[in-house]
């Protein structure tokens, strides 16, 4: 019996292109080519599943064009690049990788707070230019974290990860919004107190955006909610772009009417909004906040168990629509 045709989109670990080799014929792109729609298209003609990763976009014209496909296994939590309406409508399972990341992207979160507030990025650039030559009582001085109120927007796993770090590390005061409020229990073990959007907005000095990407939060920090933040508050997104209008907080920087940004995702990435380039208060990353080799290595061993679950025993370990496995 042959084995299933698995594409893997982007390179991966060789671990796990030999754990997939044990199960699949493996399609891999391990010279890491960025495929076009149509290349994308091409590649997964014939394939029975696909490893794909958070800039991999599965829709309704890629599954016409890829009537073999059975399953898509994204390495990331987020899977904005799917569309799962049309996965389901097309009988394809979706699967992601939840968990496993949970507490290296609230430790980046929480070190992108830091960064932001403390004004690290900006004055190592000062100082890299060769411009530090004395000492001033005002030399960067950003803002204080203990002791200070952080307003987390989103409070799933990653949220309640970075609520615990200001909680209980920094003695911060916490408060959160949430589309649903959280238990009594958990919110006692978070030390978090449930706020609506804008009272978290006017109040809290630090705010971290970890919430989910769906067209229902799209801007849902815009210039309306960048006037509500105090002017000597931080935002920190390492949730999704997209979340944030990027333009219109690269207004509120320039303008300073709030203090500092964090951003470790951004609307249409790889791309950066070019005005978030031109103003020195805020702090870039480039989509790293689960970057630590044995989370990555985690995340993408999810994927490939998702794959071998699926075919092996129809059993995926996180499935997205697992309506469509009943029709398997």
């Amino acid at each position: 019996m042959s084995k299933p045709n698995i594409l893997v989109a982007r390179a991966v670990f060789p671990e796990v292109i030999a754990h997939l080799q044990q199960h699949f014929e493996v399609h891999a792109n391990q010279a890491d080519e960025t495929w076009s729609k149509a290349q994308l298209m091409d590649k997964l003609r014939g394939m029975d599943g696909a490893f794909t990763t958070g800039g991999d976009r599965i829709d309704a014209e890629v599954l016409a064009a890829c009537p073999t496909l059975k399953i898509c296994a994204n390495m990331a939590v987020g899977y904005n690049n799917f569309d799962i309406d049309a996965m389901t409508a097309a009988g394809v399972l979706a699967t992601n990788a939840p968990d496993v990341l949970t507490e290296t992207t609230a430790d980046f979160g929480f070190a992108l707070l830091m960064a932001t507030a403390r004004r690290i990025t900006e004055s190592e650039h000062y100082l890299r230019a060769g411009k530090w030559t004395k000492w001033s009582f005002d030399m960067f001085a950003g803002s204080d974290i203990h002791g200070s109120t952080l307003g987390v927007l989103g409070m799933g796993r990653i949220g309640q990860g970075i609520a615990k770090r200001g909680a209980y590390g920094f003695g911060m005061k916490v408060i959160y919004h949430n589309r649903s409020r959280l238990d009594a229990a958990l919110e006692a073990e978070c030390k978090a107190s449930y706020v609506s959007k804008d009272e978290l907005l006017r109040t809290a000095d630090h705010v971290v955006l970890v919430l989910p990407y769906s067209p229902a939060s799209h801007h849902t920090i815009g210039a309306a909610e960048l006037a509500l933040m105090k002017p000597t508050a931080t935002l920190v997104n390492i949730a999704r772009g997209g979340i944030v209008d990027d333009a219109a907080l690269a207004a509120a920087l320039r303008d300073r009417r709030i203090a500092a940004a964090g951003l470790d995702v951004f609307e249409g990435e790889p791309q950066v909004h070019p005005d978030l380039l031109t103003v020195p208060n805020v702090v870039l990353t480039p989509h790293i906040a689960s970057a630590t080799v044995p989370t990555r290595m985690a995340m993408a061993m999810l994927a490939a168990d998702n794959l071998i679950g699926f075919f092996k025993e129809k059993r995926p370990l996180t499935p997205l629509n697992p309506a469509v496995l009943a029709t398997k």
